[in-house]
């Protein structure tokens, strides 16, 4: 029987060194490019300004490279030539697209009909941005999805830890709790997976994205949330003469939240509030939309609209998305978190 335990633990270590394996290949560190004659200390200049993976060096333009301090155009050209051996950023077939396809982790929200609506749960590799009025289930769901991306990834996890970018207020670490407890983990455990920072400002905002590649590259992480994206820019940007510059600075941001999901294969999770459309007309139902515009629309991959239900159920539609059709799921929040809705 020992020998048998033995035989087993094993065998889980193997899988699990295979998965680490498999990790390392989504991305190659920056200090590899001292192999290929680029100083330490340009790439520690590198790391000061957040690139901490030659996939993440290969998302910025040269005219941002130079802006670092230290480095000289003829040091970027170097760097990014040294780069370009290490990562293929070259045109690939559609079956190499489809075999980095299967890299892709779905996590469950807890949801039977959720994770169905959504083809298998929440993807990595891509933004999912959640829409509706207050009370719908949108932080409901961040809270969920906390704990289901540790969960091991035959349990339709990710298997990884989570950090969550909070910038109204409503993260509630004892929340987290029951729902742990719902899925068979420990609280505790689950709490320490979770990196947690409160943003003020939209600078804030962005550069706890920055400081974020530095924790991804050393430890596997599955899952951003940013609830909501868009509180502060309402707020630090007023009245119609600020607009454009709201909407640059709202697409650097979103653009930061793409090359971090394909940077180290993570699924980004984003809340967003809705406006009143005064131009709805009279014949819509219910005339709002999801704030940000067409920056925003155009960023996120999956777009859900949350409205509420009858009693604790609610209704996800999906809004928008390239592999999904437009349909609707019925959902509930309970105790532990979202679950399937109760007949």
């Amino acid at each position: 029987m020992q020998a048998l335990k033995s035989e087993d633990m094993s065998q889980l270590q193997l899988v699990e060194r295979e998965e680490i394996d498999e990790e390392e290949d989504l991305f190659e560190a920056i200090d590899k490019l001292t192999a290929h004659g680029i100083n330490a200390g340009d790439v520690k200049k590198l790391q000061d300004a957040g690139i901490y993976t030659c996939n993440g060096l290969m998302m910025h333009t040269k005219k941002n490279l130079t802006g670092i301090k230290g480095l000289s155009e003829a040091k970027v050209d170097k760097i990014c030539e040294a780069a370009e051996k290490l990562v293929n950023y070259g045109y690939i077939t559609g079956s190499d697209a489809l075999l980095k396809r299967k890299a892709v982790v779905k996590i469950t929200t807890g949801s039977q009909a959720l994770d169905e609506l959504l083809g298998g749960g929440i993807e990595t590799l891509q933004i999912t941005e959640a829409f509706g009025e207050f009370r719908s289930g949108k932080t409901q769901l961040a809270h969920t999805l906390c704990v289901s991306t540790q969960l091991p990834t035959s349990m339709k996890g990710g298997n990884g830890k989570v950090a969550y970018i909070d910038t109204v207020g409503t993260f509630r670490p004892d929340r987290i709790v029951p729902i742990a407890e719902r899925f068979g983990m420990d609280p505790g455990a689950v709490l320490d997976n979770i990196i947690y920072a409160r943003a003020y400002t939209y600078e804030h905002q962005y550069n706890l994205l920055l400081g974020l590649a530095a924790k991804m590259a050393e430890e596997p992480f599955r899952l951003l949330i940013v609830d909501s994206v868009i509180a502060l820019f309402r707020v630090d940007f007023t009245g119609r003469g600020e607009l454009a510059e709201r909407q640059q600075k709202l697409a650097q941001m979103l653009s930061r939240l793409t090359k971090i999901a394909e940077e180290f294969n993570v699924a980004v999770y984003m809340t967003n509030q809705v406006i009143a459309d005064p131009g709805g007309g009279v014949f819509i139902s219910d005339p709002k939309k999801p704030a940000g515009g067409h920056v925003l629309a155009h960023a996120a991959t999956v777009r859900l609209m949350f409205r509420k239900g009858k009693g604790e159920q609610r209704v996800c539609k999906v809004f928008d998305a390239p592999n999904l059709p437009e349909s609707e799921a019925i959902f509930q929040i309970t105790g532990g978190g979202i679950a399937d809705a109760k007949d």
